[in-house]
């Protein structure tokens, strides 16, 4: 079947250059796989042939072009045969009536597992299109952590679809190309794969921002007419440099990539006529040795341009580039980019993690490249059992993809490498979960430092921890790492539950009382119904439920007591065993207490049921808490427990006439009394008078009537009030 009507093919191949044939393909794959490897190559595409044998792509032409194409832009990164298999499979399960045992049977299990990888989600009711292109993107990075190969297939399966973007609809292709720019190329740059990521970057600008495209292009190319004979003279000057220096090696001069340029161009707030350094020259080498004394070679070339030394060799980037940059001032005064690396890291820089796929004999470079990738997939594997949804975890997934990198030492001397803003707790996680966890206090260059600082390139940082800490709700303000956010949601996560199955024990109880009974005396046979008919697995989760409002106790007390065999008390009957549920202020994070009228211990007070939150309580004549009832939303009558140790944030309105330091001395009052100031703001009446609108902390209602009394006694107050909702 593939050979006939080769010619027909060739002629269309012809026709389009993206179009690779089965025949060049093999020729290709002789340069490095065996005869037998290669005829499994060829097996694959007839099997792939044959189920995508009625389909076409948008463009018209046959669908076995396109795992072709993938597979081929694979073999020029020498990937091994099994990938390249998987590569022209790669569409069979998703697109056709294969399954994936038919191609476990056919071409063996780690083959379906990659074809099954590669797969995208089978469509389901998701409430947008972006929720969609989120849970696809989950499901993909998961499945990359068994087996990496499956992200190398991808992003070639992404690089031919931007090749042959042209034939969508114009708002398909900016969809597209927006994810690219957003999603595919950076994790290209994450595994170091700078061929795919280059042309990823360049069709994706291309494609979402044609005008800029045209603009910056355009004036590339009139720069390279006004200075070709320049940097062709910078070329050979470098090439004469290093012969009289005795060292051999490869000088290349290219220019800069145009999203490079227009990235540079935001960042930096600079035009593009700002913009002199566009062009670039690469020295490959043959060690480590030889790059050194290259640098040292074109620093007495050209002048080196101050701080714009960068040693990648001695400090790799996270995802396993080494090479030695340096800006110089050449001819003109024309600022060029030198990269000086070897033949190995080269073949690195290129291809990333997919070198580690090149050869039989591996390069201490490629086992720690692998062993970066390995370790960042392990992070996302640890981050997604924490988040919520799968628009979460991308966001997330999204911030650690754009590392602008720190790199920073523990006491011993060892390297962190982090993201550019990190802070000193993304430090504590990124060195060990438990240190992260337990971290209270830090030292950078051994001064005391806030667990906020950001860490700079240099620093070394010596973490302080303390048995039986935990993480700080606060901390989630400013973590950058995915790998701490994680961690801290997930304990957030698991207290909450903690908390709500509490509460919602005490709910429970409080509503059983009403029918002379407990929880621990209802049969296990009726809550064995209760839990399957409400879809709760347990008892905890049942409690859970409550305790978060998605479930009311007093209808599965009823449940549960009807199911007793008991006949419902009469409201009467019930009101005299009912009191109000008595709360402490240390219930957590299912217990919060209304902004708009901040209740504190003394008032009386309501709470109202926020399915999936717990509690919200609110002072009895709030006048939110009125609408809420009116709207028929669940509610409980509560108390405060007696004895209560806690702090409460209430808000004062202190109207003032306006004087120099008048704000400094009713804050100093304020403090006078024991009291912490949250928050302040200020609101201009007229010339003359001001409020000053205070959030502040107190015990209960005759704490703060003692501060309340105190303001008044002072000169410039007016009046004072507390804030009623």
């Amino acid at each position: 079947m593939a050979q006939s009507g080769s010619s027909r093919k060739e002629i269309e191949a012809a026709a389009n250059p993206n179009r690779v044939l089965i025949s060049d393909f093999c020729d290709f794959l002789e340069s490095y796989l065996s005869r037998e490897q290669i005829r499994e190559v060829y097996r694959a595409y007839l099997f792939s042939a044959e189920a995508h044998q009625n389909q076409r792509r948008v463009s018209g032409e046959p669908y076995i072009y396109h795992p072709i194409s993938v597979a081929y832009i694979l073999a020029r990164m020498r990937m091994d045969h099994t990938c390249l298999i998987a590569a022209i499979l790669h569409d069979v399960i998703e697109d056709t009536g294969t399954s994936k045992e038919v191609v476990a049977k056919e071409f063996g299990e780690e083959v379906a597992e990659l074809v099954d990888g590669v797969s995208k989600l089978t469509q389901m009711d998701f409430r947008s299109q972006a929720e969609a292109q989120a849970a696809n993107f989950r499901k993909m990075l998961l499945a990359v952590a068994k087996d990496i190969r499956v992200i190398i297939i991808k992003l070639a399966d992404r690089l031919h679809n931007m090749r042959t973007l042209g034939v969508m609809r114009p708002e398909k292709c900016r969809r597209i190309a927006k994810e690219t720019l957003e999603i595919y190329a950076p994790i290209a740059n994450r595994f170091g794969i700078n061929s795919i990521r280059l042309e990823l970057e360049l069709l994706g600008f291309q494609a979402y921002w044609p005008a800029r495209y045209r603009v910056i292009t355009g004036r590339i190319k009139k720069n390279r007419g006004n200075r070709k004979e320049v940097v062709s003279h910078i070329e050979e000057a470098i090439r004469l440099r290093l012969r009289q220096e005795g060292i051999e090696g490869d000088v290349c001069g290219r220019e800069k990539n145009p999203y490079s340029i227009y990235r540079k161009m935001r960042e930096k707030r600079i035009s593009l006529s700002e913009l002199a350094d566009v062009f670039a020259f690469r020295i490959i080498v043959d060690k480590i040795d030889t790059c050194y004394r290259a640098l040292g070679a074109v620093h007495n070339l050209y002048k080196p341009k101050p701080g714009s030394f960068k040693d990648y060799i001695a400090i790799p980037k996270a995802n396993g580039y080494q090479s030695l940059h340096t800006v110089l001032i050449a001819l003109h005064g024309l600022p060029i980019e030198i990269q000086i690396r070897t033949q190995d890291m080269h073949q690195i820089a290129e291809s990333g993690i997919a070198a580690h796929w090149s050869y039989k004999n591996q390069h201490a470079g490629r086992d720690t490249l692998a062993r970066g990738a390995s370790e960042w997939l392990s992070s996302l594997l640890e981050m997604q059992s924490g988040v919520g949804d799968s628009m979460e975890f991308l966001e997330n997934v999204k911030i650690d993809l754009y590392p602008d990198e720190v790199y920073v030492f523990t006491p011993r001397g060892q390297i962190m490498v982090l993201p550019k803003g990190a802070t000193v707790i993304d430090f504590a996680y990124a060195v060990h979960t438990g240190i992260g966890s337990r971290c209270v206090a830090a030292r950078i260059d051994r001064r005391l430092a806030p667990l906020r600082s950001r860490l700079f390139t240099g620093q070394t940082v010596e973490i302080i921890t303390r048995e039986g800490a935990v993480p700080n709700p606060a901390w989630l303000n400013f973590v950058v790492t995915n790998k701490a956010r994680g961690h801290i949601r997930s304990y957030l996560k698991n207290l909450k539950q903690q908390e709500a199955a509490e509460l919602g024990r005490r709910l429970l109880e409080k509503e059983l009382a009403a029918y002379d009974t407990r929880i621990d005396a209802i049969p296990d046979e009726q809550m064995a119904v209760l839990l399957r008919d409400w879809g709760a697995g347990s008892l905890q989760g049942l409690l859970v439920e409550i305790g978060l409002g998605n479930r009311m106790p007093l209808l599965a007390a009823q449940r549960l007591t009807g199911l007793a065999g008991e006949p419902l008390p009469e409201a009467s009957h019930r009101d005299r065993h009912e009191g109000p549920l008595y709360i402490r202020g240390t219930e957590g994070m299912v217990v919060n207490y209304a902004k708009c009228c901040r209740p504190i211990p003394g008032d009386q007070i309501t709470a109202v049921f926020n399915p999936g939150k717990g509690m919200v309580v609110h002072r009895q004549e709030c006048r939110n808490l009125k609408k809420e009832r009116r709207a028929g939303e669940g509610w409980l009558e509560l108390d405060w427990e007696k004895g209560i140790e806690a702090s409460f944030a209430t808000e004062v309105r202190v109207s003032v006439g306006n004087q120099r330091g008048v704000l400094a001395s009713v804050a100093a009052a304020i403090a006078d009394m024991g009291s912490n100031i949250d928050n302040v703001a200020i609101e201009e009446r007229d010339g003359l008078t001001s409020t000053l609108i205070f959030v502040i902390e107190v015990s209960d209602r005759q704490h703060l009537a003692r501060i309340m009394r105190r303001l008044r006694s002072l000169p410039r107050v007016i009046r004072i009030l507390r804030a009623l909702g």
